[in-house]
């Protein structure tokens, strides 16, 4: 992708099964587990770059002993903050390294060294980027059984549906967001837990200190989920701590939202991205598996681990976006996705060349859309061995050896045109000023075509706004005087909002929608904008389930390329000389490359739960209305 998008979080959770003497001695080091943890949120800090976090958990420790301890950050070097935070904690005790290096010791009097480290990384979809919206969150309270840290990748289409429940229960939130009500729904039922097993052992006599105890033995957290998740209208996957021990990492009923995990003898380990977890812990890709969608991984203090079904899992609905763009490539299966995304546009880029690959160059937008300009390599180069076969046969009777040259010389002609050459800040304010420092995010490699003869093939991975296309890679790419530039991206058209998790939630912010609204008043089709206000208007406030997309009207009465055309025609900049098209992937061809993970809401408007339906028309209200609103909490 040429232009950032935020997107979901990171979450990552180790669990040391054994005691910590065990990894001192195996490993050399009672920080064994901090370590990892670390490791895990670096492979994965491209899941979250406006804070991160962390909250470590000791068990066994006597009362008015520090059990638990919690470091954040919202700067920009967020990971690096927390743990230099973390190591200043245990370096205050280097003069003292035969104290420092004991664990016993360690664990009595040293924060973060504990059994349970739960980490977080933050992508803010959405408002204030204070501290307090840094996870890991915390409930706390005296009794370690009712206390409950979080940390998610999650947003909530709901929430005000939520909130209105919390203070139906007699609690009064202390903010309106989905983080906030999500802890407190959550914990409620845990307290509701507690005080149930609570009032069922003091009617058997036990005194208050043995209830304790028994709490922490007994208590059902998958019951606790069940009942406050049950609710729950969004993307999440969801990790916690319960002070006295317990973990567990939930995922919600579609699989939007992704969570892997791997298990053995030593720990347990959980993250947002299956490679980090195969990389940190040098497993293999199938040794990682994934929480099922609606069920959750419950980590009992005694070292049990269930995977229990929480929510009715759903048609599985998993974020194929995700795959596209924002994952990690090193994957398995998404390298293999990205490849065969990329390979299926072929046939699209050969007609908008008019297979005239011989006066073509072919590129790609740096960075992510690379592995999906190797699937179109190869995709094209298939065409070409087709091709030389032909040329052959053809000739085979008359074939001299310059026409075997000739043959064997036709090669797909690959050179790196734009380069990324620094990430330069916008600090001028002024839109003239802007304008020049974007201009030049990007670079290009002069003499790699030849002026006004070859056209130029360059791939990315998605077109959301279409800014930075417009305003530097298309401009700078016309320099080199091609004959066209023809824009593919390995993406459909992205038309809806997103709601579950990504930096998406804007009708007006997609260059498809300005498209479809331009087509609209091109063909004097404007009546339908109205309709469809209306249309939403009147369904603004039913119940979430009753609402229907009707932005799917906007689109409807144009075909996928004319509405490519129109894109290209917005995206072109003011005197460009070069002819731009713009090649999207279609549909059919997304779900064949990511047969497993057919979210695809963005691109279709076929949202996995009713409270997406109720975003996107309220989206469009704003849109009307002129207000640059979220539609969502």
């Amino acid at each position: 992708m040429s232009e950032q998008i935020k997107h979901e979080c990171g979450i990552a959770l180790i669990r040391l099964l054994k005691p910590m003497e065990y990894y001192h001695l195996k490993y050399g080091t009672w920080q064994y587990g901090l370590q990892k943890l670390y490791l895990l949120m670096e492979k994965q800090h491209n899941r979250g770059q406006d804070g991160a976090g962390l909250t470590s958990l000791k068990f066994d420790l006597e009362p008015g002993k520090r059990y638990i301890d919690r470091e954040r950050s919202n700067s920009d070097s967020s990971i690096k903050d927390i743990f230099d935070a973390v190591n200043r904690s245990i370096n205050q005790y280097g003069h003292r390294p035969e104290l420092a290096g004991d664990s016993a010791w360690a664990k009595e009097n040293i924060p973060f060294a504990g059994e349970i480290y739960l980490g977080h990384l933050r992508y803010g979809t959405f408002g204030n980027n204070s501290i307090d919206y840094v996870h890991p969150v915390m409930r706390d309270n005296n009794w370690k059984s009712r206390t409950l840290v979080l940390a998610g990748n999650f947003n909530m289409t709901n929430v005000d549906e939520l909130f209105n429940k919390l203070v139906s229960l007699g609690q009064h939130p202390r903010d309106y967001s989905d983080t906030v009500t999500v802890l407190e729904k959550i914990g409620h039922f845990l307290d509701e837990e507690n005080q149930q097993v609570f009032r069922q052992y003091k009617n058997e006599g036990y005194s208050n200190m043995e209830i304790s105890k028994l709490i922490a033995e007994n208590i059902n957290i998958g019951k606790i989920l069940q009942a406050a998740t049950k609710d729950f209208d969004g993307g999440y996957a969801i990790a916690g701590l319960i002070g006295h021990g317990d973990a567990f990492v939930i995922r919600d009923p579609w699989g939007i939202r992704p969570a892997f995990y791997y298990l053995n003898d030593e720990f347990a380990v959980v993250a947002s991205e299956r490679s980090a977890i195969q990389t940190v812990m040098n497993v293999a890709t199938d040794d990682v598996k994934e929480v099922n969608p609606g069920y959750g991984l419950i980590i009992k203090r005694n070292g049990t681990i269930t995977h229990e079904e929480i929510r009715v899992p759903q048609q599985r609905r998993s974020c194929s976006f995700e795959r596209i763009y924002f994952s990690r490539g090193s994957d398995r299966d998404i390298y293999q996705e990205r490849k065969k995304l990329g390979e299926l546009l072929t046939p699209a880029i050969l007609k908008a060349i008019n297979y005239d690959h011989s006066n073509t160059v072919f590129s790609y937008i740096p960075n992510t859309a690379e592995t999906a300009f190797y699937g179109m390599v190869k995709g094209v180069e298939d065409y070409l061995k087709v091709e030389k076969k032909r040329m052959i046969l053809e000739k085979s009777s008359s074939l001299t050896e310059s026409d075997l040259d000739e043959v064997i010389a036709i090669r797909l002609r690959v050179e790196k045109i734009a380069v990324k050459d620094v990430k330069l800040r916008t600090f001028i304010s002024q839109d003239k000023g802007r304008e020049d420092l974007v201009g030049h995010v990007y670079d290009i490699t002069y003499g790699a075509i030849r002026p006004g003869i070859d056209s130029l093939v360059v791939i990315d991975d998605s077109i959301v706004r279409g800014t930075t296309l417009k305003e530097s890679i298309l401009r700078i790419l016309d320099r080199l005087n091609p004959v066209s530039v023809v824009v593919v991206s390995s993406s459909p058209q992205i038309r809806y909002p997103d709601c579950y998790g990504i930096d998406m939630a804007k009708l007006s912010d997609f260059v498809a929608f300005k498209a479809a609204v331009g087509l609209l008043h091109d063909t004097g089709q404007e009546a339908i904008i109205n309709k469809v206000y209306r249309k939403c208007k009147e369904q603004q406030y039913l119940p979430k389930e009753e609402i229907v997309n009707y932005v799917k009207e906007i689109y409807s009465p144009f075909t996928d390329d004319q509405l490519a055309e129109k894109i290209a025609q917005l995206l072109t900049p003011k005197d460009m000389r070069a002819k731009v098209k713009i090649v999207y992937q279609s549909i059919e061809n997304l779900h064949l490359a990511c047969p497993n993970d057919l979210g695809d809401w963005y691109f279709t408007g076929n949202y996995p739960t009713p409270g997406g339906n109720r975003v996107v028309n309220n989206s469009f209200i704003n849109f009307i209305e002129g207000r640059n609103n979220r539609a969502y909490q």
